[in-house]
């Protein structure tokens, strides 16, 4: 007899379906496993063999065929365990066929016919929607997860002779219900609060600027200015995640199995901070099976490197398209995908291998070549991309010994809230988040200037040779800092703040990027 059961696959961060073939004939006992799987998968025959009999079912002394098709297509994975269970239980007339032809399964068997969870649902369900499947049978562990998506059923089951027991109809399905959609209220939580943070307070503005509207940032300074802490403090000052948002980010931790919350969705901007040995594939994503790497993972959050010149040249320059791009496509010999990468880019470096060049206090004991060596490290091209600069000095004793009353952290996300609901408002029509996002048509759109700030962006534009590039980031960068004044028109304040957070580049590199 012939038994099929649909459940889905994983092609980089979308699903497709994947039709589960069994047949049981008679014959000389057999399994042949056909249809373009894994070696996890080829595993399966053992593990569903024993959740059979551990479940008091007869596991069928004849020819079985199973095929998982479409037979072109790679399949990865112990996902199909359940689905190959069943459908050898309903072709050896074990179980009832009906209920088969609405679900889609998912899940891992264990030796006892326990259903463990397995990655990327949340992905998979969200195609399995939108072909018009509505009733999923997942592991207990992945139902929180997948219950976020409007208009589906979700069943969740813990061993396979629940589930058998359901489809024998001796049992009425408990379907999940899942939570409601809410922001956490206490924000991100970090161990540094922007209040403990003496002095600094031009990084402080710039770290809210770059916060508002997304924009990359790289702190410079001595060591001991202040530059790691004033970064850990960023996931505090973050935007709210909206639901949309929330759903790509889980599905990127989905896939990538990082998803260990009990919500079942990521409610707070991710921070990824890989350390600077970190091979290319790691921060790029790539390895034997694709997977989504520290870029991609960053997704509508921040993608923070510590020591920026220490990281590999060939890193630093991967980062170049996906900054540009907000995407990653990654090809290997049998595959290529791309994962999404729209990050906040923040970086921090010391000026020179000692830390000190253009330090007031200290003397700084590195030759001119070491210096120049070190900081040619940092591409121009990279650069250009970073859209504010900022120098970090000492913190004088005076300002580490106040006692004045600094800002929080959440008294700065709620500035940095309003702007980004203002950003969210006038962008809704076409799809945009946030003023990072804009293309360069769209900048013409929305960045209108007035007379006065036109004129001052020209002189800047001739006397520091900025780049197209350049020019349209600070158009940028001065759209957020009207956001967080509340002005819907972009003065000459506006523009004198955004370039002045563009002279960096020349004062330690030296160049333009004509």
């Amino acid at each position: 007899m012939l038994a099929k059961v649909l459940s889905f696959g994983l092609k980089g961060i979308e699903g497709y379906p994947v039709l589960v073939e069994t047949d049981v004939y008679s014959g000389l006992p057999a399994y042949e496993l056909v249809g373009l799987g894994d070696t996890a998968i080829k595993e399966s025959k053992e593990r569903v063999r024993s959740a059979i009999k551990n479940s008091g079912f007869e596991y069928p002394a004849k020819r079985i065929t199973v095929n998982l098709a479409p037979a072109d297509l790679k399949k990865e994975g112990p996902l199909y365990d359940l689905a190959i269970a069943v459908g050898l239980l309903a072709a050896s007339e074990q179980v009832l066929p009906d209920l088969l032809k609405y679900m889609v399964v998912f899940g891992e068997l264990s030796l006892n016919g326990d259903v463990r969870p397995v990655n990327g649902i949340l992905p998979m369900v969200i195609e399995a929607r939108k072909r018009g499947f509505n009733f999923m049978v997942v592991p207990q562990e992945n139902a929180q997860e997948a219950s976020y998506i409007q208009d589906v059923k979700i069943l969740p089951v813990k061993n396979l002779l629940e589930l058998t027991t359901i489809l024998n109809k001796t049992k009425q399905p408990e379907f999940f219900t899942p939570s409601a959609w809410e922001i956490p209220q206490d924000g991100s939580e970090t161990d540094v609060d922007f209040r403990d943070i003496k002095g600094q307070e031009k990084a402080k503005r710039a770290m809210e600027i770059a916060a508002a509207g997304m924009h990359n940032i790289l702190l410079i300074g001595s060591p001991g200015s202040g530059k790691s802490m004033l970064a850990k403090a960023l996931p505090g000052i973050l935007p709210d995640l909206t639901f949309e948002e929330a759903l790509e980010v889980t599905k990127m931790h989905s896939i990538a199995g990082e998803l260990e919350n009990d919500n079942g969705i990521i409610r707070i901007r991710p921070f990824r901070s890989p350390h600077h040995m970190s091979s290319a594939a790691a921060v790029t994503g790539g390895g034997m099976k694709n997977r989504p790497g520290e870029i991609s993972l960053a997704h509508c959050g921040v993608l923070y490197f510590d020591e920026l010149p220490e990281f590999r040249r060939d890193i630093l320059e991967a980062l170049r398209q996906p900054l540009e791009d907000g995407k990653i496509t990654v090809s290997r010999a049998n595959s290529k995908v791309t994962y999404p990468a729209d990050v906040m880019f923040a970086a921090s470096m010391n000026p020179c291998p000692c830390g000190n060049f253009g330090s007031e206090d200290v003397e700084c004991r590195c030759t001119p070549t070491q210096i120049s060596r070190y900081l040619s490290k940092i591409s121009g091209p990279l650069l250009d991309r970073i859209d504010l600069h900022v120098e970090m000095s000492r913190v004088k004793y005076d300002e580490l010994r106040s006692t004045q009353k600094q800002e929080s952290s959440m008294e700065v996300r709620e500035r940095v809230n309003g702007a980004r609901r203002m950003q969210q408002e006038r962008y809704h029509n076409i799809g945009k988040n946030c003023n990072a996002q804009l293309s360069a048509a769209e900048v013409k759109q929305y960045c209108e200037i007035e007379k006065q700030a036109q004129e001052l962006l020209r002189v800047a534009f001739d006397k520091m040779k900025l780049s197209a590039r350049s020019y349209t980031r600070i158009l940028l960068v001065a759209r957020t800092i009207a956001d967080l004044d509340g002005s819907e028109a972009v003065d000459a304040t506006h523009i004198a703040e955004a370039v002045q957070y563009r002279s960096l580049d020349k004062k330690y590199w030296g160049f333009s990027y004509d």
